[in-house]
């Protein structure tokens, strides 16, 4: 593999790592405050296609970014509802959601755009550009480092440099701000954090509804920053795997991005190399397509009695009288 091989993987380790990381973080702050969620496929799968569709009619990226973004609260305040206020099952609702969306957004695309579930390309205004960063033409011809800042750091779309301004950003409102104390608070032990006069129920609502933001930019991202438009399912289980990376990095931001880029880096290669040659021995692109669903299983069987979650999480709260 020479030099510019490698650029060219890792420049897709991090276009492909962007959906994931912003949905580990999404969940990150639902867990964190005592809410989990697995219904970080559908909210992503729901923004994806309503930012295609908006994104397609009006021309504006922005607008479709919105409405992406709008759907995904929608499908949290849902899930907010049904296992904050209406305490329910949180994984059951979870469910829920992404069999809704899994079967709300193909029918409502086939009634708008009749093409089979999916909507017509996006061209133009109606996508997230990449952003050349200054001097990357400049620089583009100094060896080692052209290739790194031109074609690595350069050339990615405003989301993506958000997804990862988003991880110091998250560290610091967690640990280094009053609502991240309470919001973790929350998570471990509700009573506590009512009986300092707190509203527990107004914490995890907030944390519900900024998981649904940031699921809604990772669909949004997903369906006018990566690809041209929605198809069926085309979240491929990222919710799924964005929740066992944020079990492997122990609900703590630094270590989901590393998780997240791990998880990118193996699609990178598994489209990268579609039949891998190993001393004689070739691997087929199946084998390849697999391998990050095969590692999410390795991380959940070796990290989940590892990595221990708030201790209330999972856990409706109830308010002593």
């Amino acid at each position: 593999m020479d030099f510019l091989t490698l650029i060219q993987i890792l420049d897709s380790t991090i276009r492909l790592a962007t959906p994931l990381l912003l949905a580990c973080l999404a969940g990150l702050y639902s867990e964190r405050a005592g809410v989990f969620d697995i219904g970080l496929e559908g909210k992503m799968l729901a923004a994806a296609f309503l930012s295609a569709a908006v994104a397609y009619v009006t021309g504006s990226v922005w607008l479709g970014l919105l409405a992406g973004i709008g759907a995904s609260m929608l499908l949290a305040l849902v899930h907010g509802l049904a296992s904050i206020t209406f305490r329910g099952n949180q994984l059951i609702s979870g469910v829920a959601i992404n069999f809704l969306a899994a079967g709300l957004t193909v029918l409502v695309a086939q009634s708008w755009f009749q093409q089979g579930g999916r909507t017509p390309s996006l061209m133009g205004g109606a996508r997230f550009e990449p952003i050349t960063l200054p001097f990357a033409d400049t620089l583009s011809g100094v060896p080692f480092l052209g290739p790194i800042y031109g074609d690595l750091v350069s050339g990615h779309s405003v989301l993506v440099y958000m997804a990862f301004a988003l991880v110091p950003i998250t560290w610091w409102v967690l640990f280094r701000t009053r609502f991240g104390l309470r919001l973790r608070a929350v998570g471990e032990n509700p009573a506590a954090v009512d009986t300092a006069g707190v509203s527990v129920t107004r914490l995890r609502y907030a944390a519900v509804l900024i998981c649904g933001v940031l699921c809604g930019v990772a669909g949004a991202y997903l369906a006018t920053g990566l690809q041209a438009g929605f198809v069926k399912d085309m979240t491929a289980g990222r919710g799924f795997i964005a929740l066992a990376a944020l079990i492997f990095a122990k609900w703590r931001p630094w270590n989901a991005l590393w998780a997240c880029l791990l998880f990118g880096l193996l699609q990178a290669v598994a489209l990268r190399y579609q039949n891998l040659d190993l001393g004689g021995i070739v691997i087929p692109v199946q084998v390849m397509d697999v391998l990050p669903y095969i590692l999410t299983v390795i991380f959940l069987a070796g990290f989940v009695g590892k990595a221990i979650p708030p201790r209330a999480g999972g856990a409706p709260y109830v308010k002593e009288r």
